[in-house]
């Protein structure tokens, strides 16, 4: 695919990501990922784009009054430093696609998950848990470029934590914040480079995006398909990543 068509690609991604509460880093750096070779502009690009998507799912969130502070602020204790302590590890190019690879499998099964029936009863977290689920998430987030919500938000469904559109709320400013911090620690360990001409593309493709895909999640509308078919791609870019820096296998 050409490059010119990203602008399309990440549009539609952050659609469907933005109507469930996400930013799309994971599918964000899995496309990128194919197309560019510094792991370093990857990372950067990914935050900044996580960052305009759950900006504005967050702003709608706060307005229709479904973020609730007081159930989130456990979540956030560790996440942040952990996020900004991660993103200031220098890993070798090897190490960092390895790293991203298997995240991306990760974040690909918890996406499938989310369209699985579970019938596991209702878990209540005490805030120990959610500060250990949260720094461990952001600490992860931060030496990835992954916003985090994609691991956090299907737990807290599967686990039945609260109704699902609280939860996405939740991992709407859980990226957002984590983001953030990855970014900060990026510029202070000297790694945020971006490709400008590029950014600019991207940014206006996944603020329409996001826009749309967080009206339409207020008007309940049914985006299965769209994201059964992105857990599909995180899952094949994540495998890829793996055997090919990992056993030199191209697939």
């Amino acid at each position: 695919m050409p490059i010119e068509y990203l602008p399309i690609v990440f549009f539609l991604i952050a659609l469907f990501y933005s109507s469930v509460g996400f930013g799309g880093g994971s599918s964000y750096l899995a496309i990128l990922s194919l197309f560019l070779t510094d792991f370093y502009e990857i990372r950067s690009t990914a935050l900044i784009l996580n960052i305009c998507v759950v900006t504005i799912g967050t702003i709608v969130f706060i307005k229709n009054r479904v973020f609730s502070f007081k159930m989130f602020w456990p979540f956030l204790i560790l996440s942040v430093p952990f996020a900004y302590v991660g993103a200031q590890v220098r890993l070798s190019q090897k190490a960092f696609f390895l790293v991203l690879g298997s995240a991306l499998i990760l974040a690909g099964v918890f996406m499938l998950l989310r369209f699985v029936k579970q019938k596991l009863e209702s878990k209540e977290f005490n805030n120990t848990k959610k500060l250990l689920l949260g720094g461990s998430i952001g600490l992860l987030s931060g030496i990835s470029g992954i916003g985090g919500g994609i691991f956090l938000s299907p737990v807290l469904n599967l686990l039945k934590w609260a109704n699902p559109r609280v939860v996405a709320s939740l991992a709407s400013v859980f990226i957002l914040v984590n983001s953030l911090s990855g970014l900060v620690g990026l510029n202070m360990a000297g790694t945020f480079k971006l490709n400008q001409s590029l950014m600019l593309q991207l940014i206006v493709a996944v603020v329409l995006g996001g826009s749309l895909g967080s009206y339409l999640s207020n008007r309940k509308f049914n985006l299965k398909f769209l994201g059964v078919l992105t857990s599909i791609l995180v899952l094949y870019v994540g495998l890829r990543l793996i055997l090919l820096h990992g056993f030199g296998i191209k697939i």
